[in-house]
């Protein structure tokens, strides 16, 4: 999914489509399809193995995490319609599936909800639980990318069903936050940057479907770029104090997959963005800051948490972040 938005929301829109005119251009598409089937076929092996319900269900906020498989295949099904548009008939299947997917995800997530909220398990919420808002987006992204002359009804129950849900999100997150005590150090969670996120997404949908006034989807910019200030400054601040109990390695350098939502939620601002740019009545030094040094934080943040994600699969980082995470009690890496 963070792969996917970077190849054909950031790199598109700063090198141009002729970027996907060159030979880099489909290997990375195509590497990142690669990545998208690996998934599924580890996602098969737990189900055959019987380990899908406790490594995917059991946990009531992990299953929100399904949600990834929802937007990763929306953004594979994108890309192999884009690269290989000869071959549309697989594109059409894929969405189609993910639909179907995508269905089950939403009646599995609308459950969860009840749960927690019948139990008052507030607790434990994070921006997790926003995937249902990304999902429900990144279906409207495939199917306007896959099929032509969509309805407008259709697209319309899609960005609504999509902004329900993210209202939902934010009364269960503030509810952790407001009325429980909790430490920025142990209790802020990787995911909570997807509260802009999950905006940013909602404004690239609402530009594809092209059945929304332009003033709203202004509106909606502008939300997700004064959310991405708030919620980076509490980051800021976390990383501050991280540093200061656990030390600058045991602090940042500990690999957790939750990271990669970073990567995701500052790709889909960068290509809300440039989509949007020119009806944005804002200073061109902000936008020609986000547009000219955001590729490069970006890229920068890709590039760690390959490095990171690499070192923790194949190498000694694996044993050594368990270890690391035991001793200091810690939940969630920076």
């Amino acid at each position: 999914m963070a792969i996917g938005i970077f190849i054909q929301g950031v790199l598109l829109n700063y090198l141009g489509s002729s970027f996907f005119q060159h030979n880099l251009g489909k290997i990375l598409s195509i590497i990142n399809l690669s990545l998208w089937f690996a998934f599924i076929l580890s996602f098969f092996i737990t189900c055959l193995d019987g380990k899908f319900k406790d490594e995917h269900y059991s946990n009531p906020i992990n299953r929100f995490g399904m949600g990834t498989w929802v937007a990763g295949t929306s953004i594979s099904g994108v890309l192999f319609f884009k690269q290989f548009s000869q071959w549309g008939i697989i594109s059409e299947i894929i969405a189609f599936i993910n639909i179907i997917l995508w269905g089950i995800y939403i009646a599995i997530s609308l459950k969860t909800f009840v749960e927690i909220f019948q139990t008052k398990s507030y607790r434990n919420v994070h921006g997790i639980l926003l995937l249902t808002t990304v999902s429900t987006q990144s279906i409207v992204l495939l199917v306007n990318t896959v099929f032509k002359g969509l309805p407008s009804f259709a697209n319309l129950s899609l960005l609504i069903i999509g902004f329900c849900l993210y209202l939902v999100c934010v009364f269960f997150i503030l509810n952790r936050y407001f009325h429980r005590s909790w430490s920025i150090e142990m209790d802020w969670n990787n995911t909570n940057c997807i509260l802009h996120g999950a905006l940013s997404i909602t404004g690239v949908a609402c530009i594809a479907s092209g059945n929304v006034h332009i003033d709203l989807i202004r509106f909606i910019w502008r939300a997700a770029f004064i959310l991405l200030l708030l919620v980076e400054s509490i980051e800021g601040y976390r990383l501050f104090r991280r540093i200061n109990r656990f030390g600058f390695k045991n602090a940042i350098f500990i690999y957790d997959v939750s990271q990669w939502s970073r990567v995701f939620t500052f790709a889909m601002f960068y290509t809300f963005t440039a989509l949007f740019h020119g009806h944005l009545f804002i200073g061109s030094i902000v936008i020609d800051t986000i547009l000219k040094a955001g590729v490069w934080v970006i890229l920068l943040l890709l590039i760690i948490e390959l490095t990171l994600g690499l070192r923790f699969t194949f190498g000694p980082g694996k044993n050594q972040s368990k270890e690391r995470g035991r001793e200091n009690n810690l939940p969630s890496s920076f």
